[in-house]
């Protein structure tokens, strides 16, 4: 699979290629000062600079089969990462963001990690438990997992809003995966989109203004990696929705918070047929 990690511009509108290799790579965190993106593969994540030349790859220790369910803590002190060594099955941990030995957050299984509260204190993810997807959230620090939905439908992928008062997730529960959000108590749960599409992967900006949504074909259920899908801007209710472009790509490609810190540009992974 060829890769291409790129950066668009939601102000000029325009898309530069940053990197670009034969192997399959995933899911880009801007890091906090918007010098260098966070990507995974093969098991491993990698600092690329936006300066130009090859990932350098981050100590991770004992953990060699991340997934592509990582993000940087919002004082880029942290780096949360979701792997399957110890156990088997995926579990989130946190590190320093230059590297180290991996601290366990949650020995709830498996766990996807995919937002950090703006506070830096709180873990949201979707965990499985007894096959049924939903949301959590969790202390930094460790301690009891707080259930956020209760199994209507599949619950996935949740961000926080950049004020803390919202965490954005996809979710079935109409029957087509759609984009909801929650309080981070588990109330007032509210449709954000009505859309023909299949809607994953919510991710609001960093200045409050923007949601980024990544679009599948409306029968698409899960989020393969091998499709054209779309990816959609619109407000953080669901107003003003359009599409900024289309592409060759789903699983992988904006899996995780991917916004720069002001908010302007976002990363992304576009995919081809290896050459």
């Amino acid at each position: 699979m060829r890769s291409s990690v790129e950066i668009y511009n939601i102000v000029t509108r325009e898309t530069r290629v940053v990197w670009q290799t034969e192997r399959l790579v995933e899911a880009p965190n801007f890091s906090r000062d918007g010098r260098f993106l966070v990507i995974n593969g093969g098991g491993l994540l990698y600092r690329l600079s936006l300066d130009g030349g090859e990932p350098v790859q981050i100590d991770t220790g004992f953990a060699t089969l991340c997934n592509n369910d990582h993000g940087l803590s919002p004082d880029g002190r942290l780096l949360a990462i979701s792997d399957k060594v110890e156990f088997g099955k995926s579990a989130i941990y946190v590190l320093p963001a230059g590297g180290g030995t991996p601290r366990l957050v949650t020995p709830n299984l498996p766990s996807y990690w995919h937002g950090w509260s703006p506070d830096g204190e709180t873990f949201a993810y979707c965990g499985i438990r007894d096959n049924v997807f939903d949301i959590y959230t969790i202390p930094v620090a460790g301690g009891k997992e707080r259930r956020l939905t209760f199994g209507e439908g599949r619950n996935d992928g949740p961000d926080y809003s950049a004020d803390g008062d919202w965490i954005y997730f996809n979710s079935s529960r109409t029957g087509r995966m759609q984009i909801w959000r929650v309080r981070p108590d588990g109330s007032e749960p509210t449709r954000i989109t009505d859309s023909p599409y299949g809607d994953w992967f919510p991710h609001p900006s960093p200045d409050g203004r923007h949601l980024l949504v990544l679009s599948y074909d409306g029968e698409v259920f899960d989020h393969p990696r091998d499709l054209d899908v779309r990816l959609r801007l619109m407000d953080m209710d669901g107003g003003n929705a359009r599409i900024l472009f289309e592409l060759f790509g789903g699983q992988g490609t904006m899996n995780v918070p991917n916004w720069s810190p002001d908010g302007a540009e976002f990363a992304f992974v576009r995919y081809a047929p290896p050459a």
